[in-house]
């Protein structure tokens, strides 16, 4: 492997500018682009690998070197599925044997490019990426990262995966309402760019059209409590007559319209019928009960880490992508 005082040879630069433009610090030293942009070329060339942050902390030590694993999450709403996502590593056996230390970094939607860390490599040993925008996995796609990733619920040719097959969840919601006789639905989406979101209501559209159901709706709405509760409303209020039945593409938003349908008297599930999907932990305790499709974030993200895991001893050396089944979780409000 390449060390720092040859990348310094080749770009005729000392071993400190080096140093400083490897972990991100380029700009900070005035270091001109155009070098910085030669060193990184050369570095790449010569396929260094910066230390790791557990051999850097452990560089005095006798202790094992423990990786780091990342992982990025988005501040938004589905920052309450991060708790689903721990719970599924607590009691697992690579985390309690110490095999590993998680690191969790939050990031806004749609500035993957921004995070300094994931550019240079040099905070963690591999990176599970969550809820990745359209513009995140652009980015991802033509990025040349020096740590090993693993994607959670998207897909892609380049990275490993772990997720769910979106699509067909929208046609299984769609065969539930038909078995029970329901002839009008409606749907309402999130305002995100997730491959994840359009693939389930595609599925759901299509679904309904092969089994000859109407589809009366179609709303947007913030992805929140907030976001469902003002789309039901406006769904309330409008002149139309409400569906038999509503899919919310996400559980914070069924949870806000089932607040929104007791306060305005539309009785859950008498007028109408609302599923939901995540099976959040508040979801068996709403009033009744919310119908929902349970993603099986626990198992993952055990998937997640063993994907990187593997990458990280090169045990793996191929993207791979393993697909779990969501299931719908029937209870009161459907």
């Amino acid at each position: 492997m390449a060390t720092i005082r040859e990348i310094a040879e080749k770009a005729k630069v000392s071993p400190g500018t080096v140093s400083f433009v490897l972990n991100g610090k380029g700009d900070q030293m005035r270091i001109s682009i155009k070098t910085q942009e030669k060193i990184l070329k050369i570095a790449k060339d010569l396929g260094y690998l910066p230390p790791s942050i557990s051999a850097r902390r452990l560089r005095n030590s006798e202790a094992i070197n423990i990786p780091f694993i990342t992982i990025l999450w988005t501040l938004d709403t589905r920052a309450s599925l991060i708790s689903r996502f721990l719970q599924g590593l607590q009691h697992k056996t690579l985390f309690k044997s110490n095999q590993f230390e998680i690191l969790i970094q939050p990031y806004e939607n749609g500035k993957l490019s921004e995070l300094e860390s994931l550019r240079t490599g040099n905070k963690y040993n591999g990176a599970i990426i969550a809820n990745a925008s359209d513009k995140d996995l652009q980015y991802l796609d033509n990025a040349n990262l020096k740590v090993p990733i693993v994607l959670y619920q998207r897909h892609s040719d380049k990275y490993s995966t772990v997720n769910v097959d979106s699509k067909k969840t929208g046609l299984d919601v769609a065969s539930f309402l038909h078995i029970k006789g329901i002839k009008k639905v409606g749907m309402v989406i999130p305002n995100l760019s997730s491959q994840a979101v359009a693939r389930r209501s595609q599925g759901f559209i299509e679904g309904i059209e092969t089994l000859g159901m109407d589809n009366t709706i179609i709303k947007n709405g913030d992805f929140s409590e907030k976001g469902g509760y003002e789309a039901m409303e406006a769904l309330i209020k409008a002149s139309y007559p409400l569906p038999e039945a509503l899919f919310f593409l996400s559980d914070p938003m069924a949870v806000g319209a089932i607040s929104a349908c007791h306060e305005y008297g539309v009785r859950i599930p008498d007028d109408l019928k609302i599923i939901g999907h995540d099976n959040d932990e508040q979801t068996p305790f709403t009033t009744p009960a919310l119908t929902t499709v349970h993603l099986p974030v626990e198992e993952m993200a055990n998937a997640c880490v063993k994907q990187l895991m593997g990458q990280i001893n090169q045990t793996i050396s191929t993207p791979s992508n393993e697909r779990f089944e969501t299931k719908i979780i029937e209870r009161k409000s459907c």
